[in-house]
């Protein structure tokens, strides 16, 4: 598969993801369970103490997609696939956002203490990363 190939994804390949939840008097557990998710995960990773105001993400990928959970407090993750932009508000720990590949994706407007937790399909590679918006337009155009 070519570069161009991996990335004709759009927005309507969004995903949304139920968490399994075991409910107890004494706390909550939510498990993620290999083999449960829509796709075999190889990195997790999570974005915490995030400063008032500050924007992360700010890239699409070629290959890998990305679980992305609200796992204390909100966010909002902006998704756009070069033709459409939606805003989306995470804040509960029992749902996921699932980001495919060849989609842009931004996350902001962070609560105090909120935790972000993603898992993605793919070992870290910086050359499966698009950081360039303009960049990533225009691979969208030539994949269609």
């Amino acid at each position: 598969m070519s570069k161009l190939d991996s990335i004709k994804t759009g927005l309507k390949d969004l995903q949304f993801v139920k968490i399994p939840v075991v409910k107890d008097h004494r706390g909550n557990l939510a498990y993620l369970q290999w083999g449960d998710m829509p796709f075999d995960f190889k990195r997790v990773y999570y974005i915490f103490d995030i400063p008032s105001g500050a924007k992360r993400g700010g890239h699409a990928h070629l290959v890998s997609k990305d679980l992305l959970i609200a796992i204390s407090g909100s966010f909002d993750v902006i998704v756009d696939d070069g033709q459409e932009r939606r805003r989306i508000h995470l804040n509960n720990p029992e749902t996921g956002l699932v980001t495919p590949n060849g989609i842009w994706r931004e996350l902001d407007n962070f609560s105090a203490n909120s935790i972000c937790l993603i898992l993605n399909s793919e070992l870290f590679s910086e050359d499966e990363y698009i950081r360039d918006y303009e960049e990533f337009v225009r691979f969208k155009k030539i994949a269609r």
